[in-house]
């Protein structure tokens, strides 16, 4: 009976490890790198193809999820169209005076499998990223990436405002798609 027990139960931990294990995904085994193409940009921010594309490469590089390539060799593509970009208001005081804007890009993605002729993923991201008028990133109060942390105690922020949070709404899309081809397969 003791034996039976132990057999049942490491059938039991194997099922289950290995369910678990399957549940995580991965990247189609025949995928082992990826063309990312300038992307589209429907509105009239200057610049904003230029930069998405390159954080785009960047983190996947930095990544190693797959390895970067041309089009005419790669095994997948991945193609971006800006669709929409906001500068809006975030807060204000009880005067009316502008404290926070929040400069949020929305685009659709489509990553294709040349191999079998598919669509693995087509999805639409929105990344946003918070500044003020101060000048000064470091000292303006605003958590301007959504990280928790202000000023002092965010070593990332500085630079231009708007420049840092077209920036950061770029970077949240990239990490988005990244994790959403890490876990769709």
């Amino acid at each position: 009976m003791k034996k039976i027990n132990l057999f049942l139960s490491s059938a039991m931990l194997l099922f289950v490890g290995c369910g678990f294990y399957s549940l995580a995904g991965s990247i189609p085994p025949h995928i082992n790198s990826i063309a990312i193409p300038l992307v589209d940009n429907q509105t009239a921010e200057f610049g904003m193809s230029e930069s998405v594309t390159d954080n785009l490469q960047i983190r996947f590089t930095d990544e190693n999820i797959l390895r970067l390539a041309d089009e005419e060799q790669a095994d997948s593509i991945l193609r971006g169209t800006i669709i929409k970009v906001e500068d809006r208001v975030q807060t204000y005081t009880g005067t009316e005076v502008v404290t926070e804007y929040r400069f949020t890009v929305t685009m659709d993605i489509e990553w294709y499998d040349v191999a079998n002729n598919v669509v693995l993923m087509q999805k639409k991201y929105t990344g946003w990223g918070a500044y003020g008028l101060s000048g000064d990133i470091s000292n303006d109060g605003i958590d301007n990436d959504g990280d928790g942390l202000v000023d002092g105690d965010d070593d990332d922020e500085f630079g231009e405002p708007r420049t840092y949070a077209t920036r950061i709404a770029v970077e949240k899309i990239a990490e988005e798609i990244i994790n959403d081809i890490l876990t769709t397969w």
